[in-house]
Formats: C-alpha cells, sequence, structure tokens
C-alpha cells in the first residue's frame, strides 16, 4: 500500500494536516526534527514517526514512503534537499510553499524528477490552490488570453511560519512575466483590485503564481498583487510571533483572490474565489492532493494543482465559490 509522509507535522499547519489525514483514514506516518515532540503526536494519532534533518543524508529515510508532503517552511531552508532526496528516493514531492524561488528550483529540477519517474508539486495549500483554478477559469472568459492579474488578499493575523516565507517572498524582489520570460520588475507599481466590496490598493509582489500560472494556462504575461490588511503583516522580530491564529480567529477571516484576464480584443474578465481562512483551507487542500496522489492521480516531473488535478481542484474544498465579474 501507499504510504504518505507528513513532514514538518508538528507544526502549526502540519498538525493540522495530520490530523485531517487521520480522519480520512490515510495510512500514513509523520516526520520532523523533534523527537520529544513527534512522539507526543505520533501517540496521539496513533501512527509510526521518523527523525531526520532536511538534508543531503534525507532519502536514506524515505523508504517505504510514495508520497512526501512537506509543511517545514521557510521552504529556502527545506525544499532542495528534500525534493533531491524525492527524486533520489522515487518519492513524490509536495509542499505548501508560496515562495517563488521553490518554484523555480522545482522547473529546473522537472526534467531530472520526470526521468525517475517523480512529481514535483510545490503549492498544495492556499497559494497557489485558488489562484491556479481561478487562472485557469478566468482564461476561458476572453478570447485567446495573453495577459493575467492576479490578487492575493491577506486579512486578519499571520503566522510565524508565513511571516518567515514571505520574508523570503520579498527578498527575492518584485518579478513580472514577460513575454513567457520571468524579469525583474522594481519599478512596479501599485494597482487596485476589487474583492468583492470595492477597490482596494495592492502591492505588487512575486508569489509562486508567475510560475504556475504560465505552466497552467500557457499566458505569458502575469503580474501578481497582494493586498494586506490589519495586522497581517507584522514587523520586528518574527520568531516571537504566535504558532498562527486560533480557530476563532480563523473563523473571522474568509480567504479572496481575483484574476484578470485580457484577451487579445482588450476585452478583460475577472473572476473571484472565496473560500475559508487560508489557514483552515491549506490542510484540507494539501491532504487532499495527496490522498489524489497516492491514488494515482499524478504526473511525472514539475507540475502544478491544475495540471495534477484539473482546474476544478481549488472548488473541491468545501466553502469554495468563484463568482464571475
Amino acid at each position: 500500500m501507499s504510504t504518505l509522509l507528513i513532514y514538518g507535522a508538528t507544526g502549526y499547519t502540519g498538525r493540522m494536516a495530520a490530523e485531517r489525514a487521520k480522519t480520512l483514514g490515510l495510512r500514513f506516518e509523520i516526520a520532523g526534527r523533534d523527537h520529544a515532540r513527534l512522539a507526543v503526536l505520533a501517540a496521539h494519532l496513533g501512527v509510526p514517526f521518523r527523525v531526520f534533518d532536511a538534508d543531503a543524508d534525507a532519502a536514506g529515510a524515505l523508504s517505504g514512503i510514495s508520497v512526501l508532503l512537506n509543511f517545514a517552511g521557510p521552504f529556502a531552508h527545506t525544499a532542495e534537499p528534500l525534493m533531491r532526496a524525492c527524486i533520489k528516493a522515487r518519492v513524490d514531492y509536495l509542499d505548501i510553499t508560496a515562495e517563488i524561488n521553490v518554484y523555480r528550483l522545482a522547473e529546473q529540477l522537472g526534467t531530472e524528477a520526470a526521468s525517475h519517474q517523480v512529481m514535483l508539486l510545490p503549492g498544495v495549500g492556499w497559494d497557489v490552490v485558488p489562484t491556479d483554478s481561478l487562472a485557469v477559469h478566468v482564461a476561458k472568459r476572453v478570447e485567446k488570453p495573453f495577459a493575467l492579474s492576479i490578487a492575493l488578499q491577506v486579512p486578519g493575523s499571520m503566522s510565524r511560519g508565513s511571516a518567515m516565507s514571505v520574508s523570503e517572498i520579498i527578498g527575492a524582489g518584485v518579478m513580472a512575466r514577460v513575454d513567457g520570460e520571468l524579469i525583474a520588475t522594481p519599478d512596479a507599481t501599485l494597482r487596485h483590485f476589487d474583492f468583492g466590496d470595492g477597490p482596494v490598493l495592492c502591492a505588487p509582489l512575486s508569489f509562486g503564481d508567475l510560475v504556475t500560472g504560465w505552466h497552467s494556462t500557457g499566458i505569458p504575461n502575469i503580474a501578481m498583487f497582494v493586498h494586506i490588511s490589519g495586522d497581517a503583516f507584522p514587523e520586528g522580530d518574527l520568531s516571537t510571533l504566535p504558532d498562527g491564529p486560533t480557530p476563532e480567529e480563523r473563523e473571522k477571516h474568509r480567504a479572496r483572490a481575483v484574476v484578470e484576464a485580457m484577451g487579445v480584443d482588450r476585452v478583460i474578465a475577472r473572476s473571484v474565489i472565496e473560500t475559508v481562512n487560508g489557514y483552515s483551507y491549506t490542510p484540507l487542500a494539501a491532504v487532499e492532493a495527496a490522498r489524489r496522489v497516492l491514488e494515482g492521480e499524478r504526473l511525472s516531473g514539475f507540475a502544478t494543482p491544475a495540471k495534477a488535478f484539473g482546474g476544478g481542484f481549488a472548488e473541491s474544498i468545501e466553502g469554495t465559490l468563484i463568482t464571475d465579474f
């Protein structure tokens, strides 16, 4: 039987994913670096656990595993060694990152992964599953689409792990996809987007959609933006932040994203996707993605959620709705 390994299972989102996997009755184990915390969680879930670092020796710890689902961020530190370990061990790799450089790495490793019949599928959480599906959806609403604008709304408080990952994204610099190529766009300007309650100002930022949108739709020009409200992006020492928002805080803030597609006739179509809070959505989508891969719904090489599971994957998560404007 195929077995899932959830790496980083004792973290904020990893624990929710492990509990979801248990609820669904999946065959899985948990892993990470902290033996004591893993032992407690493994006893609670009634599953085996493995202790190993995300390093060059990780392949040796993947015996008997079919799919690795990585929750250990910042992914700039863990994705490359775990991807390479998965290729060596012939294990499919999934993670929940939004960090664009991880997607670029997966692209680069795609040919090697394909030669080993391994899938590299980063971004099976809030970013990029909803926006990837939405990009595929809205692209069908215009004639010969040639440009996409994608915007995420980030309300409420941010987890410590997410804040650290966003720091990695900011450090990558502002980029856009122009005529199929990723280029630096340090002079990109702010733009207004309407998530359903009127236009709000959004800042350019380089999320993984600049890679996935291109692969999923073939549209050569893509720009990415984010609207951060309230205390969503903290400052100062990020290590002092709490693990993440409480269930009550998650209930207060549903997640939304908007995608605009422009056709050759300059007609623009806009669609909005709304779902449960991103921190609630991520473990649901990630475990559903892993379940599908375990059952053989997979590709070899670099993949996107929409390519692997179809453009309707985001809406398969309960509480998700797409509205066209």
